[in-house]
């Protein structure tokens, strides 16, 4: 997926089992889509903690957060609680989105987790930011942070 492209409206549930539609989260301004392994994992934990720190700027700049992993919906409703996340996390255990943002690793036979990466798409589900870093957790938040302020 390049910058520029439009990305395939999806449906999945949250931690909670709800479904939420890409287009619905994105509806009222940019959405930070980020891309973890495994939910509970220390890189990971450290991550979405990151993310969840930065929430207030993150709102500030007029966006919204959501997480995705291969993580079913009660492993992602404990990682939310354990965290205190207010943002959704979704579960992707068929990979399809992750396919769909070609971060789904083809190693194996498609046994290792999802990578980490990050993207931010618009209220029209344009692809307008991506990151990915498997060793930098603070990377992703911090640099959709700044790509936020250039969007404006």
């Amino acid at each position: 997926m390049k910058i520029g492209d439009v990305v395939e409206d999806f449906e999945l549930p949250d931690q909670h089992g709800h479904p939420r539609r890409l287009g619905e989260l994105a509806a009222n301004g940019p959405l930070v889509i980020f891309f973890y392994p495994l939910a509970g994992s220390g890189g990971c934990t450290q991550e979405a903690c990151h993310f969840r720190d930065l929430e207030p700027e993150f709102a500030a700049a007029g966006a919204a957060i959501v997480g995705i992993s291969t993580d079913s919906p009660a492993r992602q409703l404990a990682f939310a609680t354990e965290n205190h996340f207010t943002f959704p996390l979704l579960s992707d255990r068929a990979g399809a989105v992750a396919d769909q943002f070609g971060v789904r690793r083809r190693l194996l036979a498609k046994m290792l987790p999802t990578k980490r990466s990050t993207f931010i798409v618009d209220a029209g589900l344009r692809l307008q930011f991506r990151t990915s870093s498997e060793t930098n957790m603070d990377a992703h938040a911090d640099e959709a942070l700044r790509a936020l302020a250039l969007l404006v």
